[in-house]
């Protein structure tokens, strides 16, 4: 099944996604899937990266991204790597795609736009490069190894893409979670890891439990079962997240400073969280999520700007035994579960529709 190496132009021999340019022509070959770009939804770590770049100047971020896709045929952020995702309509299909689309389907692609050849031809004229959410024009390619869901027709397509864009972290959560539910003394399919262990309620922590992320991670951790605490960075996220009522507990605590956030996770829950999730989209949370997690427990980086380097010495350094997770941004049956927390679950649609409406 193709995986997009005929569209490799730089370095040769490499995977799409670590390409340096891709070749985003139109033309499709018999297993690929051509889209109609509708918008793009950029990765809430690449445009901070971006925002903070120009100092909030939108043109200049507008400009930059225009750059990156034209000379890369692709949107992959230079410095944080990592690109987003799309929706759009399908244009065409090659007779030997194995995706599960016709023409006319309005789709999301379910993979990043680091490996997706893309091309804009409308110089993103209706984005003001203030937000994650680009109206765009253009055309993007599919491979038959490539993952994409149709859009529902209960939601607003804003509304869904910005759910599949991170549709990954509550599927993962909700998987690790359930491992660590316990009948009597012995826990439920769980892993190796786990014995010599026993946790009767897992407890999550969720760092950055007010975004988009986070939000959806709170609510499936609740839903399987867990007691939560959403970690967040201010007053005023802290407010918004009790109002929503999607954690049993929220403290403020700054994601990079360890004993903080250790301490918060412990003052909450009475001690370590079972389950740590990372939802921040800054560096240098490696090891606070670490230091707030128990003895074989798990700390799941749902974040691009995660060091692999931080987290492994941090983690041998501090004598943790603790299971981590990269999370990949893939589950099967990912975006359906994520549409499906988010219907149960009205106060995460609340708060992803202030996000959209940028308030």
């Amino acid at each position: 099944m193709s995986v997009g190496l005929t569209r490799v132009l730089e370095p040769a021999g490499v995977l799409p996604q670590a390409a340096w340019r891709l070749d985003a022509r139109p033309e499709i070959a018999a297993d690929e899937v051509r889209i109609r770009v509708e918008r793009l939804n950029l990765d809430a770590a690449s445009f901070r990266q971006l925002a903070e770049k120009h100092g909030g100047d939108g043109a200049a971020v507008r400009a930059e991204v225009l750059e990156i896709i034209g000379t890369r045929g692709k949107m992959q952020n230079p410095v944080t790597g990592s690109g987003g995702m799309l929706i759009g309509v399908v244009d065409e299909v090659g007779p030997s795609s194995p995706l599960p689309v016709k023409p006319g389907d309005r789709v999301a692609t379910l993979v990043s736009l680091t490996l997706t050849p893309l091309a804009i031809t409308d110089g993103l004229a209706g984005w003001d490069g203030l937000s994650e959410q680009v109206p765009a024009a253009g055309h993007a390619i599919l491979f038959g190894r490539s993952v994409v869901a149709v859009l529902p027709d209960d939601l607003p397509p804003e509304l869904a893409l910005a759910v599949f864009d991170v549709c990954g972290a509550p599927a993962l959560t909700d998987r690790v979670v359930r491992r660590y539910t316990v009948v009597g003394q012995e826990a439920v399919d769980a892993p190796d890891a786990l014995v010599g262990y026993h946790f009767e309620t897992p407890t999550v922590a969720v760092l950055g439990g007010a975004g988009k992320s986070g939000s959806l991670a709170l609510a499936a951790a609740r839903l399987a079962g867990a007691r939560t605490v959403g970690i967040v960075v201010s007053a005023g996220e802290r407010d918004l997240l009790e109002q929503a009522g999607l954690a049993d507990h929220v403290a403020i605590a700054d994601a990079r400073d360890p004993v903080q956030v250790s301490e918060a996770v412990s003052g909450a829950l009475g001690g370590p969280a079972t389950v740590t999730v990372v939802c921040v989209d800054v560096p240098g949370c490696e090891h606070g999520a670490i230091l707030a997690t128990a003895p074989g427990g798990t700390v799941i980086f749902f974040s691009m700007a995660t060091s692999f380097a931080a987290a492994a010495l941090g983690a041998e350094g501090l004598a943790a035994d603790v299971t981590m997770l990269i999370g990949n941004g893939y589950v099967p049956g990912h975006a359906a579960f994520a549409l499906d927390v988010l219907r149960k679950t009205p106060a995460v649609r609340a708060l992803y529709e202030q996000r959209i409406a940028g308030h």
